[in-house]
């Protein structure tokens, strides 16, 4: 089964570069930047593995039996399906692992799926760290039986792999969790800073939180970070800001308040008004402190 991957920016590229160390058989690469999936394709091949770069999505869809895409926005993915839509076969699965509206997910899923192809939504979660070592996280959205087909090519990318349900339903736990740790980042932003105002180092601060309930996946993974103060993308600020966005539209259409993600939010829209968005998102911080 050739294996085609869409999309190869921070976290795009290592989840390929895995799948060609790790699949059996020919992965063909693309990206908006043709010269990145032309880069990435050489290098790969330098190592000995059977990976080929092409000119477009739709030489992807014309030669690969799984295609992958893992790109920025509902746009992005609308752009990628509408291309490769006419090439798509039965019996052809495809893995969208992008972050985007759950509603848009669901529409383009109908459409692969009335050409008698399985189609699912698989975000991921943790770092661009993650992405190399094959250790992310992915939700899982689709039938039982494409989850089924599909684990074994999620596997090459990621050990915590959850079926959450039907088409849709991985983006919306995806969601979830993102919004989640923007309030938990929150929480540790103000804290924090409380903290070093009153005389207590960074160091000292995450010490102390890991001995009490406290502790938290957030902040250990950026202490570093944090200490440094050097706020190199791992996950941007930008794509945060998207996800945190996409949650309250979801909120909106569930009926339901959640002022705390509302605070959140105001942080990430004062970020982005601040230039900030391609800096990692713990830079969220730089608001907090005013």
């Amino acid at each position: 089964m050739k294996i085609g991957f869409i999309g190869l920016g921070l976290m795009g590229a290592p989840m390929a570069s895995n799948v060609a160390k790790k699949h059996n058989d020919t992965v063909y690469l693309a990206n908006r930047t043709a010269e990145k999936a032309q880069k990435l394709a050489e290098e790969l091949q330098e190592a000995g593995y059977d990976v080929y770069a092409c000119d477009s999505n739709r030489q992807v869809a014309e030669n690969a039996d799984i295609v992958i895409s893992m790109v920025t926005g509902s746009a992005d993915v609308q752009e990628i399906y509408e291309e490769i839509l006419p090439l798509i076969r039965p019996g052809m699965l495809c893995i969208d692992m992008s972050t985007i509206d759950p509603a848009v997910s669901v529409s383009i899923a109908e459409r692969v799926k009335e050409k008698g192809a399985m189609f699912t939504d698989a975000p991921v979660v943790k770092s661009t760290a993650a992405a190399a070592a094959g250790k992310l996280g992915i939700y899982v959205g689709a039938d039982e039986k494409t989850y089924e087909t599909a684990l074994p090519i999620l596997q090459y990318m990621g050990e915590n792999i959850i079926h959450m349900g039907e088409n849709g339903r991985g983006l919306v736990m995806k969601l979830c969790h993102n919004a989640l740790v923007s309030q938990i980042q929150n929480g540790v932003n103000e804290t924090l800073s409380i903290a070093q105002k009153n005389g207590i180092g960074v160091a000292d601060y995450i010490r102390a939180i890991s001995y009490g309930g406290g502790q938290n996946f957030y902040l250990d993974g950026h202490a570093k970070m944090l200490e440094t103060e050097d706020f190199t993308a791992m996950f941007s600020l930008q794509n945060a800001n998207k996800d945190v966005h996409l949650f309250m539209d979801l909120a909106k259409q569930t009926g339901m308040a959640v002022p705390g993600e509302e605070n959140a939010v105001r942080v990430y829209e004062e970020a982005m008004e601040k230039g900030l968005g391609a800096e990692d998102w713990g830079a969220t911080i730089k608001i907090v402190r005013g």
